[in-house]
């Protein structure tokens, strides 16, 4: 079945004993910073995992958010309570685009039980759950990582994918087009890849579409004749959000996890503009 136990939804996880190790992953690229919204309140016993800290290195020639380092990310899951015999969760606000970040990671690191709250902390509490606003207990976890468990690409790999199969640009399609670009010094897309905003991945609550809704999107954006599947964004983490949803709809797909920001670090990259793939 595509996309089985990726999701859950809230009434599953409180439902859930013995608990899950719950991270609140909550970030927005122009702020305010998450921690103050999971000192507002957030699900019990979550700990807050904080995108740029721990799920990114220091923004560089690999972009505004590279993978960060297997010693760091090693440090940051221990630090925040996760092994790897205890199942893990992760949610942010709603739409799960910093939860699919977490999500990722865990998994290409090599934790195998990790879900995403379907429409994150809103779903907890439209669903009248309790929350708490006291820091959730962080006993030192004992995960060991263990890269290379999803499929991951650089410069090279995303270009070659977008020549020989299917390369989906996550970002909204007026970043995608060259119309506007509000975070990078450059604008346009990778030549060949195909928009594919993640916008379309999910309904109005946040909770992802159905996984035969986003099948057929997939198919019609071209996953039924183009392999390998690739996908980018501005810094990797819109596009995890994307290798989420591809996930969900059964189709294998890797990230560029450097994306549009590593991508212009180099200026002998080829710009495309304009709504074709370029």
């Amino acid at each position: 079945m595509p996309g089985l136990n990726v999701l859950i939804t809230a009434a599953e996880l409180a439902e859930l004993s013995p608990p899950p190790v719950i991270l609140d992953v909550r970030w927005s690229l122009t702020g305010p910073p998450g921690i103050e919204d999971y000192n507002a309140g957030h699900i019990p016993g979550a700990v807050f995992a904080d995108l740029d800290r721990d799920l990114a290195a220091p923004p560089g020639r690999g972009g505004r958010h590279p993978l960060p380092s297997a010693e760091h990310f090693q440090a940051a899951m221990r630090r925040l309570g996760v092994s790897a015999a205890r199942p893990v969760v992760v949610y942010d606000a709603a739409d799960s685009t910093a939860a699919a970040r977490a999500w990722w990671l865990l998994r290409y690191f090599g934790h195998h039980d990790v879900r995403v709250l379907d429409g994150g902390y809103r779903a907890w509490t439209t669903a009248s759950l309790a929350s708490e606003v006291a820091p959730g207990p962080a006993p030192t976890g004992d995960f060991t990582v263990s890269p290379g468990h999803l499929p991951l690409l650089d410069a090279d790999a995303a270009a070659s994918v977008a020549r020989t199969g299917l390369l989906l640009d996550a970002r909204a399609g007026e970043r995608y087009r060259g119309e506007t670009e509000p975070v990078d010094p450059v604008a346009g897309h990778i030549p060949g890849a195909v928009s594919a905003p993640t916008a379309q991945n999910v309904a109005a609550d946040g909770t992802f579409r159905p996984p035969a809704e986003l099948a057929s999107r997939f198919t019609d954006l071209g996953t039924a004749s183009a392999s390998p599947v690739g996908a980018y964004c501005g810094s990797g983490v819109t596009a995890s959000h994307e290798v989420l949803a591809l996930t969900l709809a059964g189709i294998p797909a890797a990230l560029y996890a450097g994306s549009w920001s590593d991508w212009i670090t180099d200026p002998s990259r080829p710009v495309a503009t304009g709504p074709g793939a370029g």
